[in-house]
């Protein structure tokens, strides 16, 4: 099934990498203090914030992209025995993976990823990833963030609510690349996103 056009491929690839680049700049910068770094600190900054410019506009070619093109129904989260779906994925990926079951759910052209897949991913790409766009811009601009909230300065916040962000977004990719190695083979999944096409169980 062809379920991944180009813009979708050359979006999640350039997604992909500018994370890695904004993960391992952002490690530096935040423990700039430490006597060895991986990359120094005026140039983790400069690299740091070109890549989060970067990931802006790539964004904003999911958001549009998803926005002008089919590819927003694969986010709509239907009710209907939700919690039941999301446990026997969540099942599935503990246990009967490894007992060689087959997957609870199966792709189709309407539906390609599983309950578990599409609760993470709108949580990932409509909240963790817009928030932390959105506060790694105040960090840039730290004169147009927020005076203070309840008594706490603005910019403490907009660092903290950034780094919160950054990590969760860091711990799906990492989870993300684990799960897509469940698939017929280890690497049929990562070949989805060369050709396009969905190889399935």
């Amino acid at each position: 099934m062809y379920l991944y056009p180009r813009w979708i491929r050359f979006w999640h690839v350039l997604n992909a990498l500018l994370c890695l680049l904004l993960i391992a700049t952002g490690l530096c910068l935040q423990y700039s203090g430490q006597s060895r770094n991986l990359i120094p600190f005026d140039k983790a900054v400069a690299m740091h914030n070109s890549g989060g410019i970067a990931l802006s506009l790539s964004y904003l070619l999911f958001f549009i992209g998803n926005l002008v093109s089919p590819n927003r129904k694969f986010y709509r989260i239907r009710g209907q025995n939700l919690r039941k779906r999301m446990v026997k994925q969540i099942r599935y990926y503990a246990l009967g993976f490894f007992k060689g079951e087959e997957n609870p759910f199966t792709v189709t052209e309407k539906d390609k990823f599983n309950p578990l897949q599409k609760i993470s991913y709108v949580f990932i790409m409509y909240l963790c990833l817009p928030l932390m766009i959105l506060t790694g811009w105040g960090l840039l601009f730290p004169d147009k963030t927020l005076p203070g909230v309840f008594g706490v300065n603005g910019l403490i916040l907009t660092d903290l609510f950034h780094i919160i962000s950054g990590f969760i977004v860091s711990i799906f990719l990492i989870v993300h690349v684990y799960l897509c190695t469940l698939g017929p083979t280890t690497g049929s999944m990562f070949r989805s996103m060369i050709s396009g096409y969905h190889v399935g169980h």
